[in-house]
């Protein structure tokens, strides 16, 4: 047996040298125990290259369902490992407050990352010191579905370093008209994974942090202090209230979007710069029936993709510290009719989040 050993020895040593495939070595190795076993079979007993060989049919036979039994075993934990859902992966661990996974600002870009934002260097409002800028943020996406979508995908593509994302809901067929980071192979897949999974696939230079989980008064302080800056794009009153508060309440700028069948706006909130809050903007919910949520209304497919890439846009600048952001103003867009607009806000005397009052 020492020869056959010694010959298979060889026989991957030379096929790692000439860089054959590993499935052939093996293959290349699996003919030649078939050989000896045709050997042992053929040649009568005594004869002298059976005694080179050593061992008897049986042993020999043995020895090879010993080893299909290890290539079996072996091939079985790959087929599981790559049924294992991105949740229950190594890596997916839970958010703690205080975690993170902040990117070195002073770090230099990588070749391939100075080749991968090329377009993007090359913008006097930008340049490597904006990029750099993008690599080191850490930012919070509340939602990741219609608006949610985009805003991640061109986040993700822009370089900005740590991506976090939260909600609790999971992917399905009714989403995939406008939210994007989505396909059909993820459907019942939470949205948070289909979306990291997503993003890895677009740019590996990025941290993606999901929250499997819905927002809640316990976390949302702690979470929403861990970013530097926070887009919402979720459709319902109480969760933009929730992460209103968090962000008045840690110091950290808010990005809110909100869209419904044709039309869509977004602003920039934040006190501490002497704008108003959402609360500010919006006192109260409204009645029933006065703001259906898409689901309700209805949305027309591609106006999360334009508002939600305008977020994006927005966020990009305020990190990167380029042009003007909507601090203190709503943009609004109508897609019906191809119109936008623009409207000053003004914190609200007695806001009881903000709690503004003039001097």
């Amino acid at each position: 047996m020492l020869l056959f050993l010694g010959g298979a020895a060889a026989l991957w040593t030379l096929g790692w040298i000439m860089k054959t495939p590993m499935q052939a070595r093996w293959i290349t190795i699996a003919l030649l125990y078939v050989g000896i076993l045709m050997a042992l079979v053929i040649l009568p007993e005594g004869a002298p290259l059976r005694l080179v060989l050593g061992g008897t049919l049986g042993q020999w036979l043995v020895v090879g369902g010993l080893v299909g039994v290890i290539l079996l075993y072996s091939a079985g934990l790959k087929a599981l490992r790559k049924r294992v859902r991105p949740e229950n992966q190594a890596g997916a661990a839970d958010w703690e407050p205080g975690k993170r996974t902040d990117m070195d600002p002073n770090a230099p870009l990588t070749e391939n990352e100075l080749d991968r934002y090329m377009r993007q260097l090359i913008l006097r409002e930008v340049g490597g010191a904006g990029q750099r800028k993008l690599k080191a943020s850490r930012v919070l996406v509340v939602g990741a579905g219609g608006l949610g979508s985009p805003v991640l995908q061109y986040l993700a593509a822009a370089g900005v370093g740590t991506i976090g994302v939260i909600d609790d809901d999971v992917v399905d067929i009714s989403n995939l008209h406008r939210q994007v980071v989505h396909n059909e192979d993820r459907l019942g897949m939470p949205k948070v994974f289909s979306a990291q999974q997503a993003l890895h696939d677009l740019n590996p230079y990025v941290v993606v942090r999901p929250y499997n989980r819905r927002l809640t008064d316990e976390i949302a302080q702690d979470l929403v202090a861990d970013h530097d800056l926070v887009l919402d794009g979720t459709d319902n009153f109480d969760t933009r209230y929730l992460v209103n508060r968090a962000c008045v309440a840690t110091g950290v700028p808010l990005l809110s979007g909100a869209i419904t069948q044709w039309e869509g706006q977004l602003s920039l909130f934040d006190p501490s710069k002497g704008a108003p809050c959402y609360q500010c903007i919006f006192p109260e919910a409204p009645a029933d029936g006065l703001a259906p949520t898409c689901a309700e209304a209805g949305v027309i497919g591609p106006l999360p993709g334009v508002v939600g890439s305008m977020m994006a846009v927005e966020a990009i600048k305020y990190l990167s510290g380029a042009g003007e952001t909507p601090l203190g103003q709503m943009v609004i867009y109508d897609g019906l009719f191809g119109e936008s607009r623009k409207i000053r806000l003004k914190p609200r005397e007695g806001c009881p989040v903000c709690g503004y009052t003039r001097g």
